[in-house]
């Protein structure tokens, strides 16, 4: 049979997926991976291990899937926008003041270079322009440019600097080519203004990378989905468990992925009417446009980052599963519901969303339960629509209520919060031309049907849940499936593996205008956020 595989490596874990030719799930594993944390700001990891973890789920994913490693024909990869550093020989470089060489990626989240995205932001720079006016310390210049300054003799030994997916493909492949998804969402390549502009790098002091004529974050590009090379190695092939030779694709970061996988399914028409929305331990919003829209704090616009031809906006919050994590374990109840969630086998956040649906009776009504609450989960800063990093989390209306139902109330404030905080980004993108029908939605924190009911009663806005329980890993797939020649374009290949499960359509009457009243409140709160982040820098 032929099949494809896919493979998501997340923030906490690898995961590989199998899927016949109509996008059927055959087979997933998954391997933890190791994170380092130093204070709020520094997040690291290692590359080697991560390539470890991806090579065992590989493998488990081929067992349980009981296919040959020969039915599989293409492969496609999707990874965190993270930043890999590497010598020339390949192997890691120390990126931060623990000088373990292991610990050779500054991870998305990581926030150390909030200065220099500062200062390059002063510069006002056209390419600016492509990133929402405002560049974000999650993206790879301001990393790259504080590693010269703090750790100059890393920066200068670095002979490959890489996107993780850029990274995994060049495990697999030995090739050097970058994907036109990483370079032009996180690096300020600019496909349709010449790719990378020299001039940017030389006033924000990056004028090396110009001047070597950007061999070391990429002198090829190509298209999400391109084979590159002679496919897989000798090597990789035996440390993934798959025929030497496999096609490998250019891939996409692990959100565009998401987007592959759902926002072209069978049914749903134009991808253009569906904002793609990847919900896990942060969040991101794709929107994909005939032509460019520029929005004020949205990323983008984006040229063929993830459909060929096509443009793309991108948002989202830097925390959003992350950040309801984070405000649950505030709570004094939070161990007591952990247990009693335990006992029964779910996990707090499902046990929590369980107890609300039996204390109020449906998705719709449990946002009651939230009254005099208020809660702006802008724990890691706020992504779009205002672009500013040093936004911090409110919560109103919290009382000294110490019960598991007190927790109850300020879970389901918390999903208020995200979806409020995505109508932000509907309305500031429908406001420049950008206007969607419906939010298609992926990742591991969106799977509850009554969350989904939930976010598309807060934004106003339907809420369509794929048929794949794996759309990310079904995104990477459908890469290695036009890498492999088995669909010719993405675009055909999007509703021959993608269907839709199921809708979620937005409360009327006075549920809306409960979360029209609420949302008023939550833009109020935002704003001050905002003035205190102002006052603290």
């Amino acid at each position: 049979m032929t099949c494809f595989m896919g493979i998501d490596v997340g923030t906490g874990s690898a995961r590989a997926g199998i899927f016949d030719a109509v996008g059927r799930l055959l087979g997933k594993a998954a391997s933890e991976i190791e994170t380092f944390r130093e204070g709020a700001d520094i997040v690291e990891q290692s590359s080697a291990q991560i390539w470890s973890a991806v090579c065992g789920a590989s493998r488990a994913a081929i067992a349980q899937a009981g296919v040959d490693p020969s039915d599989v024909v293409g492969l496609g990869f999707d990874a965190t926008c993270s930043l890999v550093v590497l010598d020339e020989t390949g192997n890691g470089l120390p990126v931060g003041a623990s000088e373990d060489p292991a610990r050779d990626i500054i991870v998305w989240m990581d926030h150390r270079a909030t200065a220099e995205a500062r200062d390059i932001n002063a510069t006002k720079h056209p390419v600016l322009a492509y990133v929402g006016g405002v560049i974000s310390p999650e993206m790879q210049t301001p990393k790259l440019l504080w590693l010269r300054r703090h750790r100059p003799q890393i920066y200068v030994n670095a002979a490959h600097f890489f996107d993780l997916t850029d990274f995994l493909t060049w495990k697999a492949t030995g090739s050097l080519a970058r994907s036109d998804c990483t370079v032009t969402c996180k690096w300020t390549y600019v496909a349709g203004e010449g790719g990378w502009n020299a001039d940017y790098f030389d006033q924000i002091g990056l004028e090396d990378l110009a001047r070597e004529g950007f061999r070391r974050i990429g002198a090829q590009i190509v298209p999400p989905g391109t084979p590159l090379a002679q496919g897989l190695t000798d090597e990789a092939a035996r440390a993934l468990g798959l025929a030497r030779g496999t096609a490998v694709a250019a891939g996409l970061i692990d959100a565009h992925a998401g987007g592959l996988g759902t926002v072209g399914a069978s049914g749903l028409g134009p991808a253009t009417q569906n904002m793609g929305y990847v919900f896990g331990t942060s969040s991101c919003t794709m929107t994909t446009t005939t032509d460019p829209v520029f929005v004020p704090g949205v990323w983008g616009p984006y040229f063929s980052a993830m459909l060929p031809g096509m443009w793309l906006n991108e948002g989202g919050q830097s925390a959003a599963g992350a950040a309801i994590d984070r405000l649950i374990r505030l709570h004094p109840a939070f161990d007591q519901v952990s247990a009693l969630a335990g006992r029964t086998g779910q996990s707090t956040p499902d046990w929590l969303m369980q107890t609300a649906l039996a204390g109020a009776g449906s998705a719709s009504d449990a946002a009651r339960l939230a009254d005099g609450l208020i809660v702006v989960p802008e724990f890691l800063g706020n992504r779009a629509p205002h672009a500013d990093p040093d936004t911090r989390a409110v919560i109103a209306g919290l009382g000294m209520g110490d019960t598991p139902d007190s927790l109850v109330a300020l879970y389901i404030a918390g999903i208020c919060g995200l979806g409020y905080g995505l109508r932000q980004i509907l309305h500031a993108q429908a406001a420049r031309g950008a206007a969607v029908e419906r939010i298609v939605i992926s990742g591991g924190a969106g799977r509850n049907p009554a969350l989904r009911q939930l976010l598309a009663d807060a934004t106003g806005t339907p809420v369509v849940a794929p048929e794949s329980d794996e759309p990310v890993l079904l995104g990477a797939a459908m890469l290695g499936a036009c890498a492999s020649d088995s669909y010719d374009s993405l675009a055909k290949c999007m509703p021959a593996m993608s269907r839709v499960s199921q809708t979620h359509e937005p409360a009327q009457g006075e549920t809306a205008r409960l979360h029209a009243r609420r949302f008023d409140l939550y833009e109020r709160l935002h704003d001050v956020a905002r003035q205190v982040a102002v006052q603290a820098r």
